[in-house]
């Protein structure tokens, strides 16, 4: 399984708004990039869930760093 690279996802994301401002492209083409970025903000908002989590974790020293 590949890991989720935030970065990319963003880019991505960016590539899909700007194709959908397009205002020549199919609706059907339109739809199957809409699921697309709807998926890919659900990834991005979970990593930034992780992400808050593993802030917490850290500050609140709930985290043994030796470990990692």
């Amino acid at each position: 399984m590949s890991r989720f690279n935030f970065e990319k996802a963003i880019e991505k994301l960016d590539t899909i708004v700007k194709s959908l401002e397009d205002k020549t492209i199919s609706l059907d083409e339109s739809l199957k990039l809409y699921e697309s970025g709807i998926s890919l903000i659900n990834s991005c908002n979970n990593a930034i869930e992780e992400a808050k989590k593993k802030i917490e974790e850290l500050s609140e020293g709930k985290v043994d760093l030796s470990d990692e």
